[in-house]
């Protein structure tokens, strides 16, 4: 059963060795994720399961102590899913797409609970229905399951944004962060995915994946962050 899950960003440019410079711009969004997790920690869940958006061939589960890395973005920086405390996959081992890299470091950088840890990545062709039925199995692999969801909402919100400007981007952001401030599951179930595929959303598929998870847990939602750094819009949101 879902106990508590956090919606946080998933751009690499949250980790500062990649961000370098322009690492203070991302601050509020990092101190919000940490507030986020606290949330999860205080559930004192039997399992924690991030999920995150797919790579290309990266889709499906990830166990703990799966390894990833930023080196991709030029920096020598690797991460570890969890505390390693499970058995990672036999090799040859795959390593986590960068949604999840993202996830381990945010739990590394706020000293995570020796709760274990569980990956998901899922690709964006997924369907409502299957987004739901994703969800409703991960919530349902312990009494208590949390869930750290990673995900950006629209990546055209101005004119240098990697989608360039988009009109209709404002209110898709919008809508998606007042329904994650109101842990509305039937608004998350209702996405577009047509539209958050034109409007370069990684986000939609796993926050259905959380609405398939809370279907029936009626928890409260808080939005701790809401803002489009660099044109791309940036949510973070606690459900307890």
């Amino acid at each position: 059963m879902l106990v508590a899950a956090a919606a946080c960003p998933c751009p690499p440019l949250l980790v500062p060795e990649v961000a370098a410079g322009a690492a203070p711009e991302l601050a509020a969004a990092r101190d919000a994720c940490a507030d986020a997790l606290g949330v999860l920690a205080a559930s004192r869940p039997d399992l924690l399961v991030v999920v995150g958006p797919a790579e290309d061939g990266g889709h499906g589960a990830y166990a703990e102590g799966t390894p990833g890395s930023f080196r991709g973005f030029g920096v020598d920086l690797g991460v570890r899913l969890g505390r390693g405390g499970g058995t990672p996959p036999a090799p040859p081992q795959r390593t986590l797409p960068s949604s999840l890299a993202v996830a381990a470091w945010l739990l590394e950088r706020t000293d995570w609970s020796d709760t274990p840890v569980r990956g998901l990545a899922v690709p964006e062709p997924f369907t409502a229905e299957r987004c739901r039925s994703a969800g409703a199995e991960a919530a349902g692999q312990a009494a208590r399951v949390a869930l750290l969801v990673m995900g950006d909402g629209s990546a055209c919100r101005t004119l240098k944004a990697p989608g360039y400007l988009d009109e209709r981007a404002v209110a898709f952001d919008a809508e998606v962060a007042r329904a994650l401030g109101a842990a509305d599951v039937a608004a998350l179930r209702a996405l577009d995915a047509g539209l958050a595929r034109e409007l370069k959303v990684s986000g939609r598929a796993p926050w259905q994946v959380l609405a398939g998870a809370a279907e029936d847990a009626e928890l409260g939602g808080a939005l701790l962050y809401e803002d489009a750094p660099y044109g791309v819009g940036y949510m973070v949101a606690a459900w307890s």
